[in-house]
């Protein structure tokens, strides 16, 4: 078996969160190709319906979606549960549902502070260990979470002090997991994209502004693509990463390099 057919994900059952659209939908997208039948897991519960529909219509895989509000446990708890009786197992999920607030740091509210490190951090470790829990009782499995080159560095010129923090915090989450869990079964790693450029962000008006300054910063000089975090992420949810685990993979175009 040569390595491309090694890669594939035939037979194997996961989920995606934040997935109705940009970046979740592309990594639930490769998935499907790549053989697995795949939950659209998004707050849009109409979006995560349509991006399911086409996912299986493009693919010919079983694709579901579900509403799921990923920082409450109970939800996040029904979520999983749902997976398993729908798709009949799990084997790897995407846990990819974030928000960022810009907001300078004295000015910030309290409430932003919160809902940021709520969404990014805490919903990371609620579907974690959702997830976690089922792996280890069924054979194992992989977690992949989106941390941000964010992480690693602080952003300019805009403000944005608490997703930084709460990106470090999923790098952080899941090195500890990928520790706890190594010879359980359970591989946890992260990725920690640069500047994408999704839908979202090419649309909005408080970031199109800044996206010249980020393109003249950027070794490449662009911002990357939903698509090219793909490969990464097929390669993490398969068998063929069975010695990887605690890492996280920085795609930035090496905007973090200088």
């Amino acid at each position: 078996m040569g390595i491309i057919e090694k890669m594939r994900l035939d037979g194997k059952k996961g989920f995606v969160t934040g997935a109705a659209r940009g970046i979740g939908k592309c990594t639930a997208t490769a998935f499907a190709e790549a053989g697995a039948d795949v939950a659209i897991v998004d707050l849009d519960l109409a979006e995560a319906e349509k991006t399911a529909k086409e996912i299986a219509e493009q693919t010919g895989r079983r694709v579901i979606a579900i509403r799921t509000d990923c920082t409450d446990k109970e939800q996040v708890e029904d979520m999983v549960e749902q997976v398993v009786r729908e798709l009949g197992g799990i084997d790897f999920c995407h846990n990819n549902a974030g928000i960022c607030i810009n907001a300078p740091a004295e000015e910030m509210t309290y409430e932003q502070w919160l809902k940021v490190i709520n969404i990014n951090l805490n919903g990371i470790f609620l579907t974690d260990i959702a997830a976690g829990r089922y792996m280890l009782k069924h054979g194992g499995g992989s977690i992949i979470n989106t941390a941000s080159m964010s992480a690693h560095i602080v952003n300019v010129p805009q403000p944005q002090s608490a997703y930084n923090a709460s990106k470090a915090g999923v790098i952080q989450l899941t090195k500890s997991l990928a520790v706890e869990w190594a010879k359980r079964g359970v591989r946890v790693n992260s990725i920690s994209p640069g500047y994408i450029g999704t839908e979202l962000t090419l649309n909005s008006p408080t970031l199109v502004p800044l996206i010249e300054q980020w393109n003249a910063m950027a070794p490449l000089g662009r911002m990357g693509k939903p698509e090219e975090l793909e490969s990464i992420c097929v390669y993490l949810a398969g068998d063929t990463s069975t010695f990887t685990t605690g890492s996280d993979f920085i795609i930035d175009g090496a905007f973090t390099c200088f």
